[in-house]
C-alpha cells in the first residue's frame, strides 16, 4: 500500500514513521528543505498532557477582553478586517460553555496522555533523543483568583486519573529552586507530574534518520499545488514536480490544511494563531527552571531543554503574518527576565515565530476526510508536539483499517457538521 503524507513537520513525520511501520510504503512531501523547518522548528517544548485544554473556556471572553488592555498580553487581535478570522472567532465563543469545555477537554486529554505513552514506547523501542525529561510542568499562580478557578482543572485531572499535585509557594520551590529569588510573587502552583520536555526540531531531525531506514522517501523543496479528487476518491497529488498518483493520501498541513483542503469542497474550522518563542543558554543553573513552568498571568511556558531555555507565549490572530516585530516579542522576555533572568543573558537570545493550526473546540482533526483515500491529521494548535505520537499511532490505525486503542470517533471533521 502506498501512502503520502503531506507536511514534514512534526505531526506528518509521525504519520510517516507509524505508518512505515504498519508496512506502507511512505512518501513525504513538503515545500522546505528539509523536516520541521516551520510550525515544529522552535516551539515550547512541552509535551504537556496534563495542561492539555481547549482555549475555548467560561470567562474566556471576558478575560480576553482584559488581556487586550495589557502591556504585556498573552493575546493579541490583528485591527485588519478579515471574514476568516471573524469566523473563526464565532465558532470559537460558541465553544466557550462548561458544557462544551468539559466535553474538549476530556476529549484532548485523552489524546495527549494517550500520546504520552506512545512517546514513552518510541524511546523504549528505537532509543531516540531529543533534550528529553520528564520533570513535569508546574503552572505558577500570581493570584488567589488563579488558584480557586484552578479547582475545576483539578476535577477534570481527578476524574480521567490524570497525576496531579497542588502546590505550596514552598512546594513550588522543592520542585523549581531557581525561582528562590520571585517566589514571593506567587500565591500557589499545580504540578502536572507526568508531563514532558523535548526540543521537537531535534526529535524530528533524529526519527526521519529511522524513517529514512524503514524506506519513507522524502520529497523536499516541493510545492503542493492540489489535490486531484475524481469519482469521490483521491487520485492524485499534482505538484511543480508533476502528478504523484499513490492509494491514500494523509494531510498534515497544520494552518496550510484548510485552504488545501477547500479546492474539493471539503471544510474544516483551522485558523492560524501566531505564537512566539525565545531561546537562550543557561549561563548559572542555579536561577534556571528544571523542568517547564507555565506562568498563568502570561500564559508563557519556560522551559528547560538541555542547556538552553525555552520560553513561548502570546496567542496572535493575524492571518499568515510571520513578521517578527520587537513589540510581539516583550512579554515573552519580560517572563523569562522576571523568572530566571539571573540564570541566564537575554542578550544572547534567539527569537521565532510559528503558526499554529488552531480550531474552535481545541481538538485536533484526526480521521477520514470523506473523500475515498484521504485522510486528515491536522489542527493541534499548540499541542502539536504534545499530540504529535498519539494523532499519528490513531490516524494510522484509521488509515490501515485497525482499531484505534483510544476512541477516535470524536476527532474527525464530522463533528463540526
Amino acid at each position: 500500500m502506498q501512502a503520502c503524507v503531506l507536511g514534514a513537520g512534526v505531526v506528518g513525520l509521525t504519520s510517516a514513521y507509524f505508518l512505515a511501520k504498519k508496512g506502507y510504503q511512505v512518501t513525504v512531501i513538503d515545500r522546505q528543505p528539509g523536516v520541521a523547518l516551520e510550525t515544529s522548528f522552535a516551539n515550547a517544548g512541552q509535551i504537556s498532557p496534563g495542561y492539555s485544554a481547549p482555549w475555548a473556556a467560561p470567562g474566556v471572553p471576558l478575560k480576553a477582553i482584559k488581556w487586550l488592555m495589557q502591556k504585556h498580553s498573552p493575546f493579541r487581535i490583528s485591527p485588519e478586517p478579515e471574514m476568516k478570522k471573524l469566523i473563526w472567532m464565532g465558532q470559537m465563543l460558541s465553544n466557550c460553555t462548561e458544557k462544551a469545555y468539559d466535553v474538549n477537554k476530556s476529549r484532548m486529554m485523552a489524546l495527549a496522555e494517550y500520546s504520552r505513552d506512545q512517546f514513552v514506547a518510541m524511546r523504549k523501542d528505537i532509543g531516540i533523543k531529543y533534550d528529553d525529561g520528564q520533570g513535569g510542568t508546574t503552572q505558577l499562580f500570581r493570584k488567589d483568583a488563579q488558584v480557586e478557578a484552578s479547582a475545576k482543572d483539578i476535577k477534570v485531572l481527578e476524574a480521567l486519573n490524570v497525576a496531579h499535585q497542588v502546590l505550596t509557594p514552598a512546594q513550588i520551590l522543592e520542585v523549581e529552586p531557581g525561582l528562590a529569588p520571585v517566589i514571593d510573587q506567587f500565591k500557589g502552583g499545580l504540578r502536572l507530574i507526568g508531563d514532558e520536555t523535548g526540543d521537537c526540531f531535534m526529535f524530528c531531525q533524529e526519527l526521519k534518520k529511522h524513517c529514512d531506514e524503514l524506506g519513507v522517501v522524502f520529497k523536499f523543496n516541493t510545492s503542493i499545488d492540489k489535490l486531484v479528487v475524481e469519482g469521490g476518491k483521491i487520485r492524485a497529488v499534482k505538484t511543480d514536480q508533476g502528478d504523484l498518483e499513490f492509494d491514500q493520501v494523509l494531510v498534515c498541513l497544520g494552518s496550510y490544511s484548510k485552504e488545501l483542503l477547500k479546492v474539493i469542497d471539503i471544510s474544516i474550522p483551522v485558523y492560524p494563531v501566531k505564537g512566539y518563542s525565545l531561546t537562550v543558554p543557561i549561563s548559572d543553573n542555579r536561577f534556571a527552571p528544571t523542568s517547564t513552568v507555565m506562568d498563568e498571568t502570561y500564559k508563557v511556558a519556560v522551559t528547560r531543554l538541555g542547556g538552553r531555555i525555552r520560553a513561548a507565549g502570546t496567542a496572535e490572530l493575524n492571518g499568515f503574518n510571520l513578521d517578527l516585530p520587537k513589540t510581539r516579542t516583550e512579554t515573552i522576555t519580560h517572563v523569562v527576565r522576571e523568572l530566571f533572568g539571573q540564570g541566564c543573558e537575554l542578550s544572547d537570545a534567539e527569537y521565532w515565530t510559528g503558526l499554529r493550526p488552531n480550531t474552535p473546540d481545541g481538538t485536533p482533526v484526526v480521521g477520514a476526510s470523506g473523500v475515498q483515500g484521504l485522510y486528515l491529521n491536522t489542527g493541534h494548535g499548540t499541542l502539536g508536539w504534545t499530540m504529535s505520537c498519539g494523532s499519528a499511532a490513531v490516524i494510522a490505525d484509521i488509515m490501515a483499517g485497525d482499531k484505534t486503542e483510544i476512541d477516535s470517533q470524536d476527532l474527525s471533521a464530522k463533528r463540526y457538521k
